[in-house]
């Protein structure tokens, strides 16, 4: 797959161009390039590959920030020694991943830009995500370099953890990104400026030319790329041609795809426009508002430029004798430059937007994701109508995922036969949540043909994800026989989690020579918590060879725990060295905890010094949180003196643990001051609870210029900025608390909005109420999938939503029938 590095141009691969120049892609030239503390990372990742073991590494960071750039200078090494690059592209990034994943061979790069187009696509992001790891875990297809760069945004919607009673929809792509990003930083810090200022006055002009206005702020990549000058555009576009880009920019961060028609944007944008603005438009000026936005940055970027997807292209069937159908002209389509998206998922956070938008989402978007993602960023901004018109159109045109959003409004007014027909509908379109959920209220009702159908149809389609959920839940019902049955058949289509599982069935039913045989396959495939726990287990029944035996197993296949664990045996053995070599193990493959428990266990058997050196080790590297458990240890038996010179010497290493427990210590001797400090530095190191605790003292004893510093060290942590309004508001800083609450919001976390609106309302204070309530609703809730979000002050003050200009909505009745579309066999 691919081709060889060398054959490659960069901004083929979507490296941002720098610099005037619209001609071949091959004779533009790239500034040089200035490396910073992420490249050390790509670097090892590119030697640990060269050496011959697979890799992932993906950069996160804002756009333009040079990620795309790092990881093609980072791949450079590998070029020399006949390494290939595979870039899935057409016909979507997507489908181009999950068809043909499985052909990638040893020594090819995986580039995987902007991989939020493959592991956040709704339908195939999972498996693409599953199709990675096993590429990364199968020897035989190794060594491999996945490379990959990702919005931070993107990033935190990933690996945030479900609600209870929710569908996990990304625990596949939280599992493979677990432990690879890095983060790439915004500015040049002081060393990178000085590079590129070397390499300007070795006659870099690009970097010479950037440095000229960028030397301040250190936003040097974004500058190559035309960032300032894209911003400028935008900020002094006319009223239609910035219309347009608002429009662009709120479809892009509400979740429309990449693609934007063009009938979309020119319909959704005269709502932007104030009246005298609108007054003005000519018949024309959409015309001469699109090619304004069509002039380029440098020759390189134009804020909205038109784009052609590229169409599906299948190799034709062995069976087939017809001519391939004749696609379609495409429609005009347009994108948003990625510094403008960006920007305004920053900028217009705050905004609902006005209904000319909706209603050209509900008329011209025909894509099942975009009108579905847009129906759940109505309902999360309590425009509850406009959420469910945008539904039903997201049915008529195949989203399962609103089918079974409607189905679960049907279960919520009793219907529980018609939430089980959408589920149906959804479950034989492919749709994983609407299977699992069907099931269960098959479950539920008894109805256990129905749940052995539903299993056959989730296993003809090699659906392991279902087959997991299906067997789980047999499981926790009792029902062992089928549920491991189930496991079977997602093993047999490479669920290593049904390899786990089965494993410990198998233990649990006292089949050890079956267990450990899956045990041993699941850790051939990266996995080695079933032999972990089995070797735990054999432990706690005093079967210590037995143990050890398979906690070697899982050493061999690098298990930190499994070091760790051996080590603590071999301690309580008496064999020092092989513990204390197990941890030098552990160590290098990233954890201390050997070393921790070691230091404990020597404590324990009163060989203080050796307890305090191996503490001190962990704490070198990265685990002072060692001097803490001694401390605690030495408090325990009541030697505070010797459990203070502890935590003074984990405080010293940043631990925020420590920091706070001597805070405690001097809070307990009536010393203030100390405490103050204590909890400072502990704030200092990004202790979040150290920060709001001190918060509170300093608002207590009336301190506020003291309080006002912590929520200035705050900003830029939402969670932090809502607790610290929700102080302000206790101590009766009502316009205080407000504006922390604001600035929360504006980070993403709206909680403390709606806390306040909630106290408002609750005291009688209604305008106040419904002023904070609106900020917290144009914000969006926050809502999860399936979640409600009609409840609590959002409830009581607008029972049936609000209009998309934020005035309450009329009473309106749920419509409970489907599209037609929606509900036709596939």
């Amino acid at each position: 797959m691919g081709r060889p590095i060398g054959d490659w141009e960069p901004h083929a691969l979507e490296v941002h161009p720098a610099g005037p120049g619209s001609g071949p892609l091959g004779r533009r030239v790239l500034p040089g390039y200035v490396p910073r503390p992420h490249d050390e990372v790509l670097a090892d990742a590119v030697r640990v590959a060269a050496g011959g073991f697979s890799r992932i590494v993906v950069l996160v960071g804002t756009s333009s920030t040079g990620k795309t750039r790092a990881c093609w200078e980072a791949v450079q090494p590998l070029a020399a020694e006949g390494w290939r690059l595979w870039h899935p592209f057409a016909p979507t990034r997507a489908e181009a991943a999950l068809e043909t994943l499985h052909r990638v061979g040893p020594r090819t790069v995986v580039w995987l830009n902007e991989a939020q187009h493959y592991l956040g696509d709704r339908t195939v992001g999972e498996r693409i995500a599953a199709d990675v790891h096993d590429l990364l875990v199968s020897p035989e297809r190794g060594p491999v370099l996945v490379l990959g760069t990702l919005w931070s945004d993107y990033l935190k919607q990933y690996t945030a953890l479900p609600r209870p009673g929710e569908v996990d929809r990304h625990s596949r792509v939280r599992e493979l990104l677990s432990g690879c990003t890095v983060k790439v930083p915004d500015e040049f810090d002081a060393e990178a400026l000085a590079g590129a200022a070397a390499r300007a006055s070795g006659g870099d002009a690009l970097l010479g030319d950037a440095l000229t206005r960028t030397r301040a702020d250190g936003r040097v990549t974004q500058d190559l790329a035309g960032a300032p000058e894209l911003l400028r555009r935008y900020e002094n576009a006319s009223p239609a041609a910035r219309a347009l880009l608002q429009a662009a920019m709120d479809a892009r961060r509400l979740g429309v795809g990449l693609h934007l028609p063009q009938a979309f944007l020119t319909s959704a944008a005269p709502d932007y426009l104030s009246q005298a603005d609108y007054d003005d438009l000519t018949d024309d000026w959409a015309q001469r508002a699109y090619a304004e936005l069509a002039e380029q940055v440098h020759g390189k970027q134009a804020p909205l430029r038109c784009t052609i997807p590229r169409p599906p292209r299948r190799p034709p069937t062995l069976s087939s004798t017809m001519p391939a159908p004749v696609q379609p002209p495409a429609a005009t389509v347009f994108r948003l430059a990625d510094y403008l998206e960006q920007h305004g998922r920053t900028t217009r956070n705050h905004c609902c937007p006005p209904a000319s938008f909706w209603h050209a989402a509900q008329s011209f978007l025909t894509h099942p994701d975009d009108l579905y993602n847009l129906a759940t960023a109505a309902e999360a901004r309590i425009r509850l109508q406009v959420a469910h018109h945008l539904d039903h159109r997201a049915v008529d045109h195949g989203s399962t995922a609103a089918l079974v959003r409607l189905a679960l409004l049907r279960k919520r007014t009793g219907d529980r036969e018609g939430a089980a027909a959408l589920l149906q509908h959804a479950a034989d379109r492919g749709s994983t949540d609407a299977l699992v959920r069907l099931a269960g209220m098959r479950q539920e009702a008894g109805d256990r043909e129905a749940v052995d159908t539903l299993s056959e149809q989730a296993a003809d389609r090699r659906d392991t994800d279902a087959l997991e959920h299906l067997a789980g839940m047999l499981d926790e019902a009792g029902d062992r026989e089928r549920a491991e049955a189930l496991y079977q058949r997602a093993a047999q289509h490479g669920s290593i989690t049904a390899l786990r599982r089965l494993a410990m069935m198998r233990e649990a039913a006292g089949d050890r020579k079956a267990s450990e045989a899956l045990a041993r396959q699941a850790a051939e495939h990266g996995s080695t918590d079933a032999l972990v726990s089995m070797a735990v287990e054999r432990e706690k029944a005093g079967e210590r060879e037995a143990a050890e035996a398979l906690h070697r197993q899982a050493v061999k296949h690098g298990s930190a725990m499994a070091m760790t664990r051996l080590a603590m045996m071999r301690e309580a053995a008496g064999d020092r060295k092989a513990a204390e070599a197990l941890a030098g193990q552990a160590v290098d493959q990233g954890s201390a905890m050997a070393l921790i428990k070691l230091a404990m266990m020597r404590e324990a058997a009163g060989d203080r010094k050796a307890a305090e050196a191996l503490a001190g080790q962990a704490a070198e590297h990265g685990a002072a949180v060692a001097l803490v458990s001694l401390a605690r240890m030495r408090e325990r038996v009541g030697e505070p003196e010797s459990a203070e010179a502890l935590l003074q010497r984990a405080a010293r290493y940043g631990n925020t643990m420590a920091l706070t427990r001597l805070a405690d210590l001097r809070e307990a001797a009536g010393d203030a001051k100390g405490t103050d400090d204590l909890l400072q530095r502990a704030a200092d190191h990004g202790d979040s609870d150290a920060l709001v605790r001190l918060a509170g003292m300093r608002e207590r004893i009336g301190n506020r210029a003291g309080a006002d510093a912590l929520a200035r060290q705050a900003a830029g942590n939402a969670h932090d900025l809502a607790r610290l309004a929700m102080i302000r508001a206790a101590a009766g800083h009502r316009k205080a608390a407000e504006e922390l609450a604001w600035q929360a919001a504006q980070l993403g976390n709206i909680q403390a909005l709606i806390d306040l609106a909630e106290k408002r309302d609750a005291s009688g204070d209604h305008q106040a109420a419904v002023a904070l309530a609106q900020k917290a609703a144009d914000h969006g809730t926050g809502t999860q999938h399936h979640l409600p979000v009609h409840r609590g002050v959002f409830s009581r003050l607008w029972p049936y939503g609000l209009d998309p200009d934020g005035t309450p909505t009329p009473a309106w009745q749920r419509s409970m029938c489907c599209g037609q579309e929606g509900l036709r066999p596939s």
